[in-house]
């Protein structure tokens, strides 16, 4: 297991403190007043796009429910989907199995301490810059594709129903993912296969961050994950069913996600905003905590192979269409953001300024 040495500072269990924390917040999660949240910001009863997936597979509504997802990929960068395929048990095992996962014994959790070098295990904190501003949350990354990468020893053994629920999970998003870029293909022109093949074809990468958001005493001062758009291709949130938190941003606004029944929450990662040449956009988005309840979330990446260049579709370009991204890995890409942590969508023109 990779050492917490690695860290700049001593790590500190946000879980530990919402323990400990009975009035306020250490000032390391204090964010300065201009990123702080507005609580109940959401305009009106504003939410991003519900499509039902299950149009695509009836003749009838094929047009119109790719239609959905095009608008939403253009105009939001976030929807949610139901009749996806995924049971709704499966889904709460996941969730449940999980949250169990945070309640174990701190020694328990402490086995998996990760390092910044690969971000696998049990974590609390992106980014290596010393003295940083920290969120108020506690997550869990753990790598499934490629299966050169997926090491069960890194994956909890307790609960002792975490390994099999999840592991039947991942094949669950990994084929959805590949539903989900056919789509996008379809949607932009291009041949049904091609996203999937700019990812790699069967050889993707797919990875899980459950984020586990504690209760604060202080929930207007932080947040329990910074502003920032997604480095990778695809995001399939399994968010809290009881408890909302993510917010998208909406030009000037914040909207509060009111999750759907057994929905999950769809959203365009840079990779993919790269490759239909910022036809369709990756979006900012971040993560308000709650003074009463707990939270757990699970983020599920589809993202490419990572050592294939990403550039723009050729069949995206044109003279009065350039490219607007040089070629890159997603690990010369992403390295940016392991070192920096959640930026907004800086990412995406500073990691990117210098050409190949």
């Amino acid at each position: 297991m990779d050492s917490p040495r690695d860290w700049p500072e001593p790590i500190v269990r946000v879980q530990s403190l919402s323990e400990k924390c009975i009035n306020t917040i250490p000032e390391r999660y204090v964010k300065p007043p201009g990123v702080r949240p507005s609580l109940g910001s959401s305009p009106g009863d504003a939410n991003i796009p519900l499509i039902d997936l299950g149009g695509i597979y009836d003749e009838n509504l094929r047009e119109t429910t790719l239609r959905h997802v095009s608008d939403a990929c253009r105009d939001w960068g976030f929807f949610q989907v139901v009749n996806h395929g995924v049971s709704p048990d499966l889904m709460d095992r996941a969730r449940e199995v999980w949250r169990e996962f945070f309640h174990q014994p701190m020694e328990v959790k402490q086995a998996y301490a990760n390092s910044p070098k690969t971000y696998e295990g049990y974590g609390s904190r992106l980014g290596v810059e010393k003295g940083a501003i920290l969120d108020w949350s506690d997550y869990y990354y753990l790598h499934y594709l490629p299966c050169g990468l997926r090491d069960f020893n890194k994956w909890p053994a307790l609960p002792n129903a975490l390994r099999e629920v999840i592991a039947e999970y991942s094949r669950e998003i990994v084929r959805l993912g590949g539903v989900m870029l056919k789509i996008m293909s379809i949607n932009l022109g291009l041949s049904e296969d091609y996203l999937q093949n700019a990812f790699g074809g069967d050889d993707v990468g797919a990875c899980l961050r459950v984020n586990f958001y504690p209760k604060c005493p202080q929930p207007d001062l932080t947040l329990g994950l910074s502003s920032h758009s997604d480095p990778g291709g695809m995001t399939f949130l399994l968010p809290d069913q009881n408890v909302p938190g993510l917010q998208v941003r909406r030009d000037d606004d914040w909207i509060t996600v009111k999750p759907a029944p057994h929905a999950f929450i769809v959203n365009i990662g840079d990779q993919i905003q790269v490759l239909s040449n910022a036809i369709y956009k990756s979006v900012e988005h971040r993560v308000i905590v709650n003074s009463s309840q707990e939270r757990i979330s699970l983020a599920y990446f589809y993202n490419p192979k990572s050592d294939l260049l990403i550039q723009p579709a050729k069949e995206l370009v044109a003279p009065d269409k350039p490219a607007l991204y040089p070629a890159m890995t997603f690990d010369e890409y992403r390295l940016y953001i392991r070192t920096k942590g959640p930026k907004g969508k800086s990412q995406l023109g500073e990691s990117l300024k210098s050409p190949r």
